[in-house]
């Protein structure tokens, strides 16, 4: 493979087919090697569209799911517009990493009670169906939320904040997690209805390297609970539900499995645990979506991505429930040379 040009745009045969990435989600072999990726970068999407974005939010979307096309997704992710818990709010700067306790609105009853929750019948759903207009034949969307329970929560509390409010005033905490919680049950119930939308990506991290982010019990109390209406309400449209979580999550994984019934997690680091042994240990309860560590591709060398790419596939060929992709996402800092040496992997046997 040493002759390859790891920086050329991946060739893709063959047109999308989401009966592979459902095929995956229901835990069976698909029809050839799939890949999944919550989110690539803007350099990325520009360079695979061949176009540089918009502020339009169709034509944004419409970028995006051109760029997946290019690169041999068989659906592509949306953000779906006019929907946030923090419109108005500029509680933390945009940078590559800040910390959890910066900015924040609600840490009195009083401040929850001023606090204005979002209208989730404000979303753009309309957009799901306009874009049928421009997706491909045989691809889907897969709509995701403004950040998930836990994320807002901490958002507009604070993390430190939010663990001394857990144990000091769990009835106010218990409050704000019911009423981003069932603001997001709305939206996903009015999102995963159209005809074009394929499955939904429940986006929440809920850990750290080592631990989650609160004990299991706490997060059984006032996460889960949300989570699972969330989930139930995906089912309910016929949609197979994708958590996106990163951080540490044994000692919760029954939860995932057998509480929320989450049919396919994405987010894993070798740091926590190996995709190859995540695979081994629960493939047979849910799907294992990506799992190529995002800090191996940046140190490896593309061929070393790929051969490690290649052997994933090889391991569940047979077994399926895999879909191969990074470990988290695509940002900026990933080369493209290690995220097409990965792609390449699936595609090279297609």
């Amino acid at each position: 493979m040493s002759n390859i040009n790891w920086d050329d745009i991946p060739e893709v045969r063959g047109g999308p087919d989401f009966n592979n990435l459902l095929a995956i989600l229901k835990r069976q072999v698909p029809n050839r090697p799939t890949l999944f990726e919550f989110f690539l970068n803007d350099r990325l999407y520009s360079r695979l569209a061949q176009k540089p974005p918009t502020d339009d939010n169709f034509t944004h979307s419409h970028w995006i799911i051109e760029a997946f096309r290019r690169v041999g997704y068989d659906y592509a992710t949306i953000a779906i517009p006019g929907y946030s818990f923090l419109d108005g709010w500029v509680l933390r700067p945009k940078l590559s990493s800040v910390s959890l306790n910066v900015g924040n609105i609600i840490h009195t009853r009083e401040e929850f009670d001023r606090y204005t929750l979002p209208d989730p019948k404000s979303a753009d759903y309309d957009i799901l169906n306009r874009l049928v207009d421009v997706l491909p034949k045989g691809m889907k969307l897969i709509p995701y939320s403004p950040d998930g329970v836990l994320e807002n929560v901490t958002e507009l509390v604070g993390y430190q904040n939010l663990c001394i409010m857990i144990k000091e005033d769990p009835g106010l905490a218990f409050d704000i997690f019911e009423g981003v919680g069932s603001n997001l049950v709305q939206f996903f119930e009015k999102a995963a209805r159209y005809d074009s939308v394929g499955a939904c990506i429940v986006n929440d991290d809920w850990g750290f390297k080592t631990q989650t982010m609160f004990s299991p019990s706490d997060m059984r109390k006032f996460v889960f609970p949300w989570i699972q209406k969330i989930v139930e309400a995906i089912h309910s449209a016929g949609k197979p539900a994708i958590l996106h979580s990163c951080g540490h999550f044994e000692r919760i994984i029954n939860d995932i499995i057998n509480d929320l019934k989450i049919d396919g997690r994405h987010s894993y680091e070798d740091a926590i645990i190996p995709v190859e042994e995540a695979y081994e240990k629960y493939h047979q309860h849910l799907a294992i979506m990506g799992g190529i560590d995002v800090n191996f591709i940046c140190l490896s060398s593309p061929e070393e991505v790929y051969q490690r790419s290649k052997s994933m596939l090889d391991r569940c060929a047979s077994r399926g429930a895999f879909a191969l992709g990074t470990g988290n996402s695509v940002p900026e800092y990933v080369p493209d040379s290690g995220y097409f040496a990965m792609v390449r992997a699936a595609l090279d046997q297609r």
